[in-house]
């Protein structure tokens, strides 16, 4: 048996159900047939709210009680935008309205991150789903909108080999 690694890539996010997934997913496949590039597998779709990155098992830890200590009521996101990055070729789907259930929650995870001394990446909150990867982009096509009832928000740990990221859903926290 493989010791348990000393550090883990790690991020907080949405993460979708199975019906939210699918209208993602479908989001993505008419995304691809315009614009082409990497679409990004079902299974890894998700919105991200802080991202941590490589972080110590018992950094990890002790952060936990603060993260238990958040409380934010469930919410409804329209996510309805359709964008491109051209800087690094990721192809989205985000909010045209900003959602402020979702600002908020990313800015009470953030701020007991910041409290706790956790190190994280702390650009601008930009809600988006990564669709596409390595996409060259151009007039965004017109999608149906995707509904998402979020009840919670989850700790993934990424890993990747070579069939690309995997993640494992480390935490969750329901919404209340």
């Amino acid at each position: 048996m493989a010791d348990a690694p000393a550090t883990q890539r790690l991020f907080f996010a949405l993460w979708p159900d199975a019906a939210t997934r699918d209208a993602l997913d479908r989001t993505g496949k008419r995304l691809h047939r315009r614009w082409g590039g990497r679409r990004m597998r079902a299974d890894t779709l998700h919105l991200t709210l802080a991202f941590l990155g490589d972080t110590p098992v018992a950094a990890r830890d002790a952060l936990l009680p603060m993260i238990d200590a958040i409380r934010a009521e469930p919410f409804e996101l329209l996510l309805d935008r359709v964008g491109y990055w051209p800087h690094n070729r990721i192809g989205w789907l985000g909010c045209s309205v900003p959602a402020a259930p979702l600002a908020d929650l990313a800015e009470r995870l953030r701020r007991a991150l910041r409290e706790s001394g956790a190190a994280f990446d702390a650009r601008p909150f930009a809600p988006h789903v990564t669709l596409l990867r390595n996409a060259p982009g151009g007039p965004a096509p017109a999608c149906a909108p995707v509904r998402w009832r979020v009840d919670d928000f989850v700790l993934a740990a990424s890993r990747t080999d070579a069939g690309g990221a995997r993640y494992e859903i480390a935490g969750r926290w329901p919404l209340a």
